[in-house]
């Protein structure tokens, strides 16, 4: 067991038990543009560290630019797409890593879709001069997310770009779904007087990657809330198949999805400013750093539009759910003012809640 430094100088020891092949590969503990080359240093590092890294979500993997995939449809079934980057910045921060993040975050892409997500391809864009230990814990995480949510890793690539020019990785993934027959979740359904449900505190990615970046202390750990969402959306449609829309809140926070979903539908929306969980920790770093919890990013959070006559059943299926346990009532969509969102605060007034102009906090997945 050796220590290294990993990037923006957090230490770990090094541990290469769980490797196929030895450090170094082919001599080098650090990542070259050969690994990158598509030639042999290209196939060991594939074959010795990352595909072992990913475990059995990788099982069946394929070398090859494309993988087969039976997606058993059902009559009236649909496939959904998607396709993410993600550049966070530390690699590694409380409650998570880049790793599990793009995962997470691409199987959250499908959830909110209404989607069972089925497959997941990985790539790979290393930095010149990268620790061959920190690859394998960001690849070892990606496979123990995957696999805890039953997604096969199925195809991907790697590419190295010169030192320098990269900030250690970045990742792709594009991910496919199934979404089953009569589950139609779009802005375009939502309707006046739907019930406004978020899935639990918000704020703490953010916060958690933000404390990381500069140094910060709260006096307690802030863990970002990164988390797949599928089981739990599954078990909201379960409770109510006409649930009219769901949306992820990642950039731009809670403010962002409910505007972007306000404008789209033509509706206005109506909250209440003390209904939106918000941790204390973080509502106490926000107001020390000027932010509002409303526009922080998340990363396991998501916000659902629900008809009136449903939400009860809905929000106490959510609850009976490890990542659903803080779901609550907010709000409603109404005839009033609309594209428009509107927050009633602690005082009895109200203010308009508006987009950010642009990323209160950069480089957060």
């Amino acid at each position: 067991m050796t220590e290294i430094d990993e990037p923006h100088g957090v230490t770990a020891a090094a541990d290469v038990e769980g490797w196929a092949c030895p450090v170094p590969l082919r001599d080098h503990a650090r990542v070259v543009l050969g690994h990158g080359g598509g030639g042999t240093l290209s196939s060991e590092l594939i074959e010795h560290l990352v595909l072992p890294a990913f475990g059995d979500a990788a099982a069946g993997a394929t070398p090859t630019d494309s993988a087969l995939i039976d997606p058993d449809l059902g009559p009236g079934d649909r496939l959904a797409f998607t396709t993410d980057t993600y550049v966070v910045r530390p690699l590694f921060f409380p409650g998570g890593s880049i790793g599990d993040l793009a995962i997470n975050g691409t199987i959250n892409d499908l959830a909110v879709s209404g989607a069972r997500p089925l497959a997941m391809s990985t790539a790979l864009v290393l930095e010149e001069g990268l620790e061959l230990e920190v690859l394998h814990r960001i690849a070892a995480a990606m496979g123990r997310a995957a696999s805890a949510a039953g997604v096969r890793l199925a195809t991907g690539d790697t590419k190295v770009v010169d030192q320098g020019h990269g900030d250690g990785v970045y990742v792709n993934t594009a991910g496919i779904g199934v979404v089953p027959a009569g589950v139609d979740l779009a802005p375009s359904r939502i309707r006046p007087g739907d019930e406004i449900i978020v899935s639990g505190e918000i704020g703490a990615h953010g916060i958690a990657v933000l404390s990381v970046r500069e140094g910060l202390e709260f006096g307690t750990e802030i863990l970002s809330d990164t988390a797949p969402l599928h089981a739990l959306t599954s078990t909201m449609l379960d409770a109510c198949p006409d649930i009219h829309v769901m949306r992820d809140c990642t950039r731009g926070g809670l403010a962002a999805s409910l505007c972007e979903l306000a404008e789209t539908a033509g509706v206005g929306v109506e909250f209440d400013d003390r209904s939106v969980p918000v941790p204390d920790a973080v509502r106490a770093a926000c107001g020390f750093l000027g932010l509002d919890p409303l526009h922080v990013a998340n990363e396991g959070r998501f916000v659902a539009f629900v008809p009136a006559d449903a939400v009860d059943d809905v929000v106490t299926a959510m609850r009976g759910h490890d990542t659903g346990r803080g779901a609550a009532r907010i709000g409603r969509a109404v005839d009033a003012h609309p594209g428009v969102v509107v927050a009633r605060t602690g005082l009895g007034a109200t203010r308009i809640v508006d987009r950010p102009l642009g990323e209160q906090l950069p480089r957060i997945c």
